[in-house]
């Protein structure tokens, strides 16, 4: 990893210093904004923000970093909170969410002194933009066509939807999973050293993955996408989401496992989230926020007629709404996560919570 130590002026390694000069920077400005806005962030954070380079991505002539940031100090037996954003390209809106929370922390960590103590008591890592590869091309896919959410070496074990659940027939179509003995994309690979440095031997941890997808509201979904069965964890889920829901009544986010809507193959939380249960006894939830995009094109239609507008908020107001409507819920889960001892459950509250949760979502699904 590339460590940019001097973060008043962002010096990442040559290749990138050059594809910021004259042409090149001009491309990224109108292709890759995010990826501007993002370094403008970094280059005025103060000094609890540690950044890395864990990967680079050619584009052309472009090297394209995928920047990990670190805030805080909290040491190894406290929990964590993963946060990411920019796994689809189209889905530009997820990386802002993730930006616009990190410029929020940033400005609030030079005068409050509480959230600095918080962040000694939650080991914090954002990835805020996986795919800068496909972003800058304007797809869902990376580069090379793959689909870096069905990408993991993991099968569905309940019919999927075809297309949709993933496909190995040619990275001309939409969910391409690549080819059966390639293995796992380097941006996923990125990902995973992530999770496998920061996650093992911690009492907690939760992790929020941004996209924007088809419906009327926002979801957050949890695993499994490969078979309509409850997770590991499914009593903490729950204990989560009625923390939730007490703290917030008039929420509009509907909690729900993904496999409610369509199973997967190569669904990456699933991987990593199995991965990790073979190797620590500690929960661990992944969480996406999947931005209801419907009600964007019903206020206006016209979006339908561009591949951005199907999954982006594109009228200004309304995309400054969504990039604030979102920081209750990341700053609940930091929150959550540093007082995880006080709403986990225990066995016996985890008895009667997996019973509430398979009553709740999984009744009208298979024999469980």
């Amino acid at each position: 990893m590339t460590e940019l130590s001097d973060l008043t002026h962002i010096k990442a390694v040559p290749e990138q210093q050059e594809l910021r000069d004259g042409k090149q920077r001009r491309q990224l400005r109108r292709r890759l904004p995010e990826l501007i806005e993002l370094e403008r962030t970094l280059a005025e954070s103060p000094k609890q923000f540690s950044v890395q380079v864990s990967a680079s991505v050619s584009v052309g002539s472009h090297e394209l970093p995928i920047y990990r940031v670190d805030v805080g100090d909290a040491p190894a037996d406290r929990p964590a909170l993963l946060l990411l954003g920019g796994v689809h390209g189209l889905e530009r809106i997820g990386t802002q969410v993730v930006t616009a929370w990190l410029q929020n922390l940033a400005n609030r960590l030079r005068w409050d002194e509480h959230l600095a103590e918080l962040l000694q008591q939650v080991r914090l890592v954002v990835v805020p933009l996986l795919n800068p590869g496909g972003m800058y091309l304007g797809r869902r896919s990376n580069p090379a066509g793959v689909d870096l959410m069905r990408n993991a070496p993991i099968s569905a074990q309940s019919p999927s939807t075809f297309l949709v659940g993933g496909q190995r027939i040619s990275p001309l179509l939409p969910w391409y999973r690549g080819k059966l003995d390639q293995g796992m994309e380097p941006e996923n690979l990125a990902l995973q050293s992530i999770i496998e440095e920061v996650l093992p031997g911690r009492p907690f941890s939760v992790s929020l993955d941004c996209h924007s997808g088809f419906g009327w509201r926002d979801q957050i979904w949890f695993p499994y996408a490969y078979r309509r069965r409850p997770m590991r964890n499914i009593s903490s889920v729950m204990a989560l989401k009625l923390l939730w829901e007490q703290a917030y009544p008039h929420h509009d986010y509907q909690f729900e496992p993904q496999s409610e809507h369509y199973v997967t193959h190569g669904d990456l939380w699933d991987y990593f989230y199995k991965r990790h249960n073979r190797q620590a006894s500690a929960p661990w939830l992944p969480l996406t926020l999947e931005m209801g995009s419907w009600r964007w094109l019903r206020k206006r239609p016209r979006q339908l007629f561009s591949r951005e507008g199907l999954f982006n908020p594109l009228v200004t107001h309304r995309h400054h709404r969504v990039l604030r409507s979102h920081m209750l819920l990341i700053d609940f889960l930091l929150n959550a996560s540093a007082n995880y001892d006080s709403w986990l459950p225990t066995p016996s509250e985890g008895e009667w919570l997996r019973a509430a949760a398979r009553a709740h979502w999984y009744s009208k699904g298979e024999n469980l």
